[in-house]
């Protein structure tokens, strides 16, 4: 089964396929679909992740920084891709 992710990207619809193997979250695909580097943002959120007490915040601490990068309406597709 073929997993998809769809997002927009400065205001243009996109599809991408995706997988677990390559990347942790759907967040970190997008972005190296877009060529953005994450370096600085994954140690931003390993701190957040080592003083929250949930995932919550960690889940809106991502959210809110993709959304400040550019990105909106990031989903995960769990089948989708067909030849």
């Amino acid at each position: 089964m073929a997993h998809l992710v769809t997002y927009t990207y400065k205001k243009e619809d996109k599809k991408i396929p995706f997988s677990y193997r390559q990347f942790h979250h759907i967040y970190e695909a997008v972005a190296a679909e877009e060529g953005i580097d994450l370096t600085q943002y994954m140690m931003m959120e390993k701190q957040v992740e080592d003083v929250s007490k949930g995932t919550k915040s960690v889940r809106e601490f991502r959210k809110n920084h993709f959304t400040q990068l550019g990105f909106t309406n990031v989903w995960f597709i769990k089948d989708g891709i067909e030849d």
